[in-house]
């Protein structure tokens, strides 16, 4: 019994200590003031899976990433970036974009930005964007995401402390004359 009232008692301050993942939007970039290397020191996570799907071209086409499915007879190469996975700024293409990789390589990169339909968090950027999905450019290439992956964004870890002065005495008590 007594250990169950202790771990009753320690999970939730273990819990608060440590840093949480919460969205990375346009006010937390603006209120902190970061620059590109600032953001090269951030690790950035997805909030949820993104799937990113192309019609793979027959003839000497190679495939070096990802899975190969038939769909409906096609031939259909498929990137799955699971959710928390870990991704990196790379650099920022304009004004209120990020490229973020979540491979190794440079080359294969996302671009995210603020979105005011959901509060300014930087979700995934396209082309094309209908209630089905999009269209997004990964290693040099057009990809397909479906509609619900349009709304992946970006979440950083978060470790808030509280900052307080405290100005503490301690009374010396005090006696009848």
């Amino acid at each position: 019994m007594k250990k169950l009232l202790y771990l009753t008692l320690i999970i939730p301050f273990l819990t608060a200590c440590g840093p949480r993942l919460s969205p990375y939007t346009q006010r937390l970039y603006e209120d902190q003031g970061w620059n590109e290397n600032d953001l090269r020191r951030i690790q950035f996570y997805l909030s949820e899976d993104l799937v990113l799907s192309r019609e793979a071209r027959g003839g000497s086409s190679t495939i070096t990433r990802g899975q190969i499915k038939i769909v409906d007879g096609r031939e259909v190469e498929q990137v799955v970036i699971k959710r928390n996975t870990p991704g990196v700024f790379l650099f920022s293409p304009r004004e209120n974009r990020m490229a973020v990789s979540f491979e190794s390589s440079d080359d294969l990169f996302l671009i995210f930005g603020p979105n005011p339909r959901t509060g300014n968090r930087y979700t995934l950027r396209g082309s094309e964007w209908n209630r089905s999905g999009g269209k997004v450019t990964y290693a040099g290439q057009e990809w397909f995401v479906g509609g619900g992956d349009a709304l992946a964004f970006l979440r950083v870890a978060i470790k808030r402390q509280r900052n307080r002065d405290v100005n503490s005495r301690v009374a010396g008590g005090r006696k009848i004359d």
